[in-house]
């Protein structure tokens, strides 16, 4: 088998995607714009080959990488990225090199687009916000007129939660209009919920190879827009009705073949037209890995390596994993350089040193969303882990 990986020194864990690929004998040929010799020596020797170019945002570029690998090593068998950023140069490069194995042009929409991702909710039965395409300042008055203030704003095509903004007044709104991007953006109503996930991976059949949740405190939009200190820990058990909701959507989506993020609300209030408190509310979809160390976070919470997990799937159309063997709770909590703390990173590490799996400055690209510095710890219950990120996020106390 020959896989081609775009960019698997960015994220700098992805290189345990193309080291299990290679465990599994897969011939891996990696596109990126680094430098070899800036390459770790774990990404180096996950690689049978690894092509620069210049830039990954040049297609051209990207395009001749795949041609000189295909006229090497004979016909690519899969091409992917694992990174929201580069779907559509994914699905590009597919259809050019007649690669079956994942999405084309014809079917990635459905899983880029946010508008359209309402169409597959639809079809599994999921319940989403109402929504509206931007266009005019009119039509977007007479849609707030039906749901009310606020609502939120986002690009349609978007990463994450970036140029995501919430909107509670006519002088808001008509603020955002005076600065309209030039991308599609989509309107929808505002829905106060806590933000859940049902990640995981699946086969070709969209069978479910692995699956797992997370639970965040703090939507997204206000950890970037509001610099809120970043934390979420993953459930030790996934809630019957969050499972349920989540593999009917695996199955509506194009989701064959892929790592999956599926991110629901669950309602903190009753929302007419939507559901009862506590209801499970569809958000949006990503078919790839969960943002950060996510998928590390999996690994320490369930003493698995996630990453070969899916490259089984890759090479042999399934996985090996216990659903029962889920022993501890992972919890990631990230400082912010703005904010002033309690306690300092030594503090953090002498008091829970037999807890702390990882810890890491955070990539300038990642602040935003990630916080500075990270600290990822696992514990038995979900008490603990949350006892750890109020511990460690705690704001030193102002003398007056």
């Amino acid at each position: 088998m020959n896989f081609v990986f775009l960019s698997p020194n960015f994220p700098k864990t992805y290189y345990n995607f193309t080291q299990c690929l290679r465990n599994n004998g897969v011939t891996t040929l990696g596109i990126g714009d680094a430098p070899y010799d800036q390459l770790s020596d774990a990404c180096k020797q996950s690689l049978c080959e690894y092509y620069k170019v210049n830039s990954l945002e040049n297609y051209d570029e990207v395009f001749r990488a795949c041609a000189y690998f295909s006229f090497k090593y004979g016909k690519i068998d899969w091409l992917e990225s694992n990174n929201e950023y580069w779907l559509l140069r994914d699905a590009q490069l597919r259809e050019d090199f007649n690669i079956n194995t994942g999405l084309k042009n014809d079917r990635i929409d459905g899983i880029k687009f946010k508008s359209k991702m309402k169409e597959f909710y639809a079809k599994a039965k999921v319940p989403v916000a109402r929504y509206h395409m931007v266009s005019t300042l009119e039509k977007a008055k007479a849609f707030i007129k039906e749901v009310g203030y606020p609502v939120v704003v986002k690009p349609d095509n978007g990463v994450g939660a970036y140029a995501t903004y919430k909107l509670t007044n006519d002088e808001e709104l008509e603020d955002f209009y005076d600065k309209l991007p030039s991308v599609p953006y989509i309107m929808e109503e505002f829905v106060n919920g806590t933000i859940v996930s049902y990640d995981g991976i699946c086969n070709s059949k969209k069978d479910i190879v692995f699956e797992t949740s997370h639970y965040f405190p703090d939507p997204v939009m206000n950890l970037v827009n509001d610099q809120l200190d970043t934390w979420y820990y993953s459930k030790k058990v996934i809630p019957e009705d969050l499972k349920d909701a989540g593999r009917r959507v695996i199955k509506a989506f194009d989701s064959n073949s892929r790592f999956f993020h599926c991110e629901f609300f669950r309602l903190n209030e009753d929302k007419k037209g939507l559901g009862k408190k506590n209801d499970i509310i569809g958000l949006e979809v990503n078919m790839r890995p969960p943002g950060g160390y996510t998928p590390d976070m999996m690994n320490y919470a369930n003493d698995i390596n996630v990453y070969q997990i899916w490259a089984d799937m890759v090479c042999y159309d399934k996985g090996f994993f216990d659903p029962d063997q889920r022993p501890y709770v992972c919890v990631y909590a990230a400082k912010r350089d703005a904010h002033h703390y309690a306690h300092s990173n030594e503090m953090i590490f002498e008091r829970y040193r037999d807890h702390i799996v990882m810890y890491e400055r955070m990539p300038e690209i990642f602040t935003n969303a990630m916080g500075n510095d990270a600290f990822m710890a696992r514990f038995v219950t979900e008490e603990e882990a949350i006892a750890f990120a109020h511990y460690t996020l705690e704001k030193e106390k102002k003398v007056i």
